[in-house]
This record gives structure tokens, sequence and C-alpha cells, in this order.
């Protein structure tokens, strides 16, 4: 679920977060444009005062050193006097004395006779400042006039309420949004994702359609076209394993028959001479006498790998009771453990489960034969069945060489033998029966034997 939801939920956030900074960038920018065509209108303004500053100074000081009389028009006194404390001004001669208004105005005097605007900072505000020679009745003086509601400190100050945070709380809101609705427009799209990840590797079986939503039924059609000719590959590759080792263990029969007692006879020839050759000829009949057997048992087991996948798509399961199997293939491997002096014991407690019963004899039986055909000469091999931790299990102990720990998840693929492994063998019999586990929901369990020789593999079956 959150492969799907969250890649979409990214790219949707991105596709509307990414265009609401946009928008708040380029609301910004205009508000810092109206801001800044209102600041050149306010210096204007201030600019148009300075003359009437100017024309204030109506006489010198009555004494020497005494600041000029000073009679504010009406508009000044208007811009000075309305309840605001974000205007001020001053009259500055052309020393830098402030003799009139405020003091903190006093700065060098301008050097030509142009208006001179700059901002300051003063009691934690940003003034708008604008000083210009002048000639008065009391000669030349500087005359400085300070606005300190500059529209652009405004904006700057106002900018977090007016812009930024409201397109943050719709950000926010947007991400909200987005995720609830991926959530409930694709919960019918992560439906069908789990209901394909439920499946084995084994079911091919066409996915409704109709119970798709519209976006998505083209890619369904399209999977269910894609999963019709993998089964008709597979189903194929199934049919010409299972034909050609049908076909193949008759001949290979009849040829193992024949070499059979061809060895026979040239042991037994071998045995009453003491003929070098007739020893040569008896070697060389067993070496094909091996490889005969090795092609049949081959072809025997294709054919097991290959009834086991059919059964499991078209045979119901059926009650089975894993004591008799064990019991059965004692029986059936007992003659092959005599000959090498292993103890073959049974360890069989009663119990029944839902199962195939000659796929379980044929996993059974490949476990026990391998435990037999590796085990050297005087082990034991131990089969059990019962109940363990409240399921069913079948089980084979071996005293064996045992396989070492990085060999074990290798030892279940199909064809591999480990390096150095003595005696005949395919590579196939575990691969088969790590498939019939598979067949029943579960699956092959490999460690090595109590006291850390051998090898032990156990299946626990479903209860």
């Amino acid at each position: 679920m959150l492969g799907i939801t969250s890649g979409l939920r990214r790219r949707l956030l991105f596709m509307l977060i990414v265009p609401l900074l946009l928008l708040a960038l380029l609301n910004a920018w205009f508000d810092y444009r109206s801001a800044g065509s209102q600041a050149a209108k306010q210096d204007q303004q201030l600019l148009a005062l300075v003359p009437l500053l100017a024309d204030s100074v109506i006489a010198q000081g009555p004494r020497a050193g005494d600041p000029p009389v000073l009679l504010l028009a009406p508009t000044l006194e208007e811009f000075l006097n309305e309840g605001r404390d974000d205007a001020a001004y001053a009259i500055v001669d052309p020393d830098g004395k402030v003799v009139h208004g405020a003091a903190w105005l006093a700065a060098l005097p301008p050097t030509t006779a142009e208006p001179q605007f700059n901002s300051e900072e003063h009691s934690g505000a940003t003034w708008r400042i604008v000083r210009q020679r002048q000639q008065t009745v009391a000669g030349e003086v500087v005359v400085t006039l300070a606005d300190g509601s500059d529209p652009r400190q405004q904006w700057a100050r106002s900018v977090l309420l007016k812009v930024l945070l409201p397109n943050l709380v719709l950000i926010a809101a947007a991400a909200f949004a987005v995720s609830w609705a991926v959530k409930r427009a694709l919960k019918p799209l992560l439906q069908l994702r789990e209901a394909v990840e439920r499946r084995s590797p084994r079911d091919l079986d066409a996915i409704d359609a109709d119970a798709s939503p519209e976006e998505v039924r083209p890619l369904v059609q399209s999977l269910n076209r894609l999963f019709s000719l993998v089964n008709a590959q597979a189903e194929s590759q199934r049919r010409f394993i299972a034909d050609a080792a049908h076909q193949l263990r008759t001949p290979l029969a009849g040829l193992q028959a024949q070499v059979e007692a061809w060895a026979q006879a040239a042991d037994t020839a071998a045995s009453a001479s003491q003929d070098g050759a007739a020893s040569l000829r008896a070697a060389q009949v067993n070496q094909l006498r091996r490889a005969t057997r090795r092609t049949s048992q081959l072809a025997n087991q294709l054919l097991a790998l290959s009834r086991a996948d059919a059964t499991m798509r078209a045979q119901p399961m059926q009650p089975v009771q894993l004591k008799a199997i064990c019991e059965n293939l004692l029986e059936t491997h007992l003659d092959a453990a005599t000959a090498k002096r292993i103890d073959l014991g049974l360890d069989a407690r009663p119990a029944d489960v839902m199962g195939h019963e000659w796929l379980l004899r044929e996993l059974l039986g490949n476990l026990v034969d391998n435990a037999v055909r590796y085990t050297p000469e005087g082990g034991t091999v131990t089969i059990r069945c019962g109940w363990r931790a409240g399921r069913p299990f079948l089980e084979v102990e071996d005293d064996g060489p045992g396989v070492a720990p990085e060999e074990l998840p290798r030892i279940l693929q199909r064809f591999y033998r480990v390096q150095g492994t003595p005696g005949e063998g395919s590579g196939l019999g575990l691969a088969i029966a790590q498939e019939i586990a598979h067949v029943h929901q579960s699956r092959l369990e490999l460690r090595p034997a109590a006291g850390g020789r051998g090898l032990r593999v156990t299946l626990r079956l479903p209860a």
C-alpha cells in the first residue's frame, strides 16, 4: 500500500504545492511592487512639503544666535500633528546643528541643492527622510522631513500574515486533502495489488477486469494476456518434460535390465578368471551400469516433478496417514540400508493431514534415498513423523557428513550438487521434495543433526 500511495502522494503534493508556492511568490512580488509604488508617491508628497517647511521660517531670531521664528503652514501642521507619532521635521543650519525640530535628524547638509532621500533606523522603525537646502528669510538652511510610515516597511511586517501564513495553511490543507483523496481513490487499485500479491507464483488465472477501476482496466487486461502467454508456455514445458520422461522410462528400463545382466556376467567372469582383460571389461561394464542407473533415476525424477506440478493444479487434497507412509518407506529402503550396514530406524507416531499421499511418499522417499546414499557405512538414518508444536511433521535425520551452512540454501536448487559429494545423483531429489512441500503450503527446513553432525530435514505441514 505504501509503495503505490507514497509515490502518487509525492507527485500530487509536488504538483499542487509548487504552483501554490509560485503563486505566493508572485503575490508577494505584486505586493512589493505596490508598496514600492506607494513609497514613490510618499517620496513625492514629502518633497512637496519641503518648500512649505522652508516658507514656514518667517523671520530671524530676536537676538543673534536665537533660532529663527517658525510658523508652520496649515498643510504641514496637519502632516505633523494629526495624532501621528511617525512624522518628524527639523531645520538644520549649514553647520549641521538642529535649530528647530527633532534633534535625531541632525546630519551633514547635502552637498548640492538637489533633494536627498534616504532611509534610517530610529526607535525600532525605519524612517523615510528627505533633506534639501532651501533659501529662507533667515538665510540658507537644510529642511528635513521624516515619515515613519514607509509602505515598504509595512509590507515587510505584513508579508507573513498576508502572504506566507495563508499559503502555508492552504498547503497543509492541500496535503491533507491529497492524502485522503489518494487513499480513497486508490482503494480499488490497492485491493487489486493485494489480490495479486496473495497469489502463488503458479497461479496464473485471469484477473476479473470488470472489478477493476476503469482507468486500470487496460493494465489488468494486459496482465491477463501476459498470464495467458506465460501459462501456455509453462504448460507446454511441463507437457514436454512429462512426455519425454514417460517415453524414456520404457527404453531405459530395458537398457538397465540388459546392462545389469551384462554386469553380473562380467563380474562372474572376472571372479572366475585371473585375466586382467576380464577385470577391465567388468570395470567398464560397471561404469556403464552406474550411468544407466543415473539416467533412469533422472527420468523418474523429472516425471515426478512434472506430476507434482500437475497434481497441485488438478487434484484436491485427501486425508493422509503419515505413519503408514513412513512404515512403507522403511520397508522400501531397508535392503539398500542393510547393504551399507546403515541402521535405518523409525520413530513414527500417528498423524493425519490433508494432502496428496503419493506426493508425500515421493517426498519422503527422496529424503530417505539421499540420506542412505550419502551416509557412510555403519551410519544411522532415522525416519520420524508425528506432532510437534501443534503441527504434524515428517523428518529424516542422518549422521553423515552433513552440509556446510553456506551450502544449505543452494542444495534445494535443481541440479545443484555440493562440490566433492561422493556417489551418484542428479541434484533433483531435494528440489522435487521442495516442490512437493510448496504444494502442501510448506517448505523444507534444513539444519545440522543432533550433535552437530549429519543433516536433519523437516517438513512441517499445516494442522
